[in-house]
């Protein structure tokens, strides 16, 4: 394996880590009585918050409802798509 390839799996996995985890805080969020920062949620709460805490900087709450995780899934599945999916930047190298 070259490192290109090592490179896009690795990229893979981390990105589509985040998207799960960013996913699983949506979930969380219809539990407010859980508390983010205690095992085993803060294994979801410390990867995701310093993308999320900027994006309510940018985003407030709409309703009372915090949108954040929402554009987190949307941000991270476009870089995943425009770098390895069928027609990603790494993809498009690999091939080359």
């Amino acid at each position: 394996m070259d490192n290109l390839t090592i490179a896009t799996f690795t990229l893979s996995l981390v990105l589509g880590l985040m998207i799960f985890l960013n996913i699983f805080r949506i979930v969380l969020s219809w539990y407010p009585q859980v508390t983010l920062t205690k095992f085993p949620f803060n294994l979801i709460f410390i990867p995701t918050e310093p993308l999320l805490a900027l994006l309510r900087r940018v985003i407030a709450p709409i309703g009372g409802v915090d949108i954040s995780p929402i554009i987190g899934v949307g941000i991270f599945s476009l870089i995943r798509e425009l770098l390895i999916g069928q027609q990603g930047i790494l993809t498009m190298m690999q091939f080359n």
